[in-house]
């Protein structure tokens, strides 16, 4: 009966031998890189950048905490409303307020139909982009200490266009091509879309033109 030990324990280091030749193949596992969620509507805060001299009616607001509360709580709506991709969503929104905010030259009944002719590749939803780039630049407060104090988006529509700096170009150029930059400096002004919020948070107007 000793035999039996032996024969175990050469075995048992034939088939430690055998195991010996099995390689395991290993993969390291890394954790999905960070994302950044697409919807979120607060855009990047500003950085200040050099200004030419303003007019004593006037005032860049580079910072958004400076708005009066009203105001910076219609930005917000009309920004929601701009990013949810529903042209009806944001007449609802104009319709809100005591008076429909300007929206064109004739003011017709109904906007969509207005933005439906003028971007129809789109169905009328680029000039919700284009409110929502409008808004997401610095405003300029015009007109101070009048009925007709206005917060105005974006700033640069009240600056002369061969006036503005590299860093005010950049802000300008978010919104119209090199192109319109070039067919608007024969006036010497800004003329696409613009924001227009009374200081008590009413929506006086959103329109294209000087």
């Amino acid at each position: 009966m000793r035999p039996l030990p032996v024969l175990l324990v050469v075995l048992f280091a034939a088939g430690s031998g055998a195991l010996a030749q099995v390689r395991v193949r290993t993969e390291t596992i890394r954790p999905p890189a960070p994302t950044i969620p697409y919807n979120q509507l607060t855009p990047a805060p500003q950085e200040a950048v050099e200004l030419p001299a303003l007019t004593e009616d006037s005032d860049i607001i580079l910072d958004p905490a400076r708005l009066p509360p009203a105001v910076a709580g219609m930005r917000e709506r009309i920004l929601k409303a701009a990013r949810s991709g529903d042209l009806q969503h944001l007449v609802a929104v104009m319709k809100a307020g005591a008076d429909m905010p300007v929206f064109s030259h004739t003011q017709r009944l109904d906007p969509t139909a207005i933005w439906r002719e003028r971007y129809p590749d789109s169905d009328g939803l680029e000039v919700l982009s284009i409110l929502f780039t409008v808004l997401t630049t610095a405003p300029i407060r015009v007109d101070a200490g009048t009925p007709a104090e206005t917060y105005l988006w974006p700033y640069f529509a009240r600056l002369p266009l061969a006036s503005l700096t590299g860093a005010q170009k950049v802000d300008l150029f978010r919104i119209i091509t090199g192109a319109d930059y070039r067919d608007m400096l024969a006036s010497g002004h800004y003329a696409f879309y613009r924001v227009g919020i009374a200081p008590d948070g009413s929506w006086r107007y959103f329109i294209a033109g000087e």
